[in-house]
């Protein structure tokens, strides 16, 4: 199981930044190829900015500016599943990559809840 199955206490934040460190270690185990170290920044920044996107979220002063985070949130995410796609990882990395995308895909549900949520509120 993994620290995000573990939690008792659902935190998107904690979620996402867990998600950003898993990402990294996946990242330092990569193949050094030209296109996998390209990329592989590409998707550090788009991992990243899943949760640092959404702490601005919680941290927003109004609802117009908390849907603009959560929407850049959610492409980030699905920035972040191109990118995993795109990146060949050794074949002892296959599954690694498999979840990262399930993560990925998550998120972006999430994320698109809380957006048809706020939606449906208004």
């Amino acid at each position: 199981m993994t620290e995000i199955q573990n939690s008792k206490h659902y935190d998107l934040e904690e979620r996402t930044f867990l998600f950003a460190r898993r990402v990294n270690e996946y990242i330092n185990k990569l193949p050094k190829t030209i296109t996998s170290i390209e990329n592989s920044k590409q998707l550090a920044r788009s991992a990243g900015s899943v949760g640092a996107n959404y702490i601005e979220a919680n941290e927003s002063l109004s609802k117009k500016d908390f849907a603009m985070r959560v929407k850049i949130s959610r492409k980030e995410a699905k920035e972040s599943i191109f990118w995993l796609r795109l990146i060949e990882p050794l074949d002892s990395q296959q599954k690694e990559k498999e979840y990262l995308i399930q993560e990925a895909t998550e998120l972006m549900k999430i994320f698109g809840a809380i957006l048809t949520k706020m939606i449906c509120k208004t």
